[in-house]
């Protein structure tokens, strides 16, 4: 991968699905793809606010991501990903700026995400941009199977 134009845009899935799910699984780490992430599941995340998935392209490869949530009251974020002969140009920063910045226009006050274990490469990421290690919460998980 070269030095080409970088284009950040909304995320359209019958143009980007399977790219995007392909560019995750090759995240070599900070990236898990699971249920949610199915065709079904993301279109149902694109129903309720499209406009925060994007994507940052070069040569119409896909080399980053982000999703972003606002359920009303909260904003979240998710799936910042750059592929990594991208990483240090600042694409990951675009991409969370951009999304932050949809995110206040909708009203968002607070924001959360997640950063896997171990993953300090990101959490230093989040840090430089502003963002604070939460002391006073427990994450739980509960996945429901029908």
């Amino acid at each position: 991968m070269n030095d080409s134009q970088i284009t950040i845009r909304e995320f359209f899935f019958a143009n980007d699905y399977e790219g995007t799910i392909t560019f995750w699984r090759g995240i070599e780490k900070g990236m898990n793809v699971g249920r949610s992430d199915s065709p079904e599941e993301i279109q149902k995340k694109l129903e309720r606010d499209p406009d925060l998935f994007l994507i940052a392209e070069s040569e119409n490869q896909i080399v980053g991501t982000i999703i972003g949530a606002f359920d009303g009251r909260r904003g979240i974020i998710y799936h910042l990903a750059v592929h990594k002969n991208y990483r240090g140009r600042g694409i990951g920063g675009q991409l969370l700026a951009e999304v932050e910045k949809r995110l206040q226009a909708k009203g968002c006050l607070k924001c959360l995400l997640h950063v896997l274990e171990g993953n300090t490469e990101a959490m230093e990421f989040y840090k430089s941009r502003g963002w604070q290690r939460n002391t006073d919460d427990v994450v739980f998980a509960k996945e429901f199977f029908t």
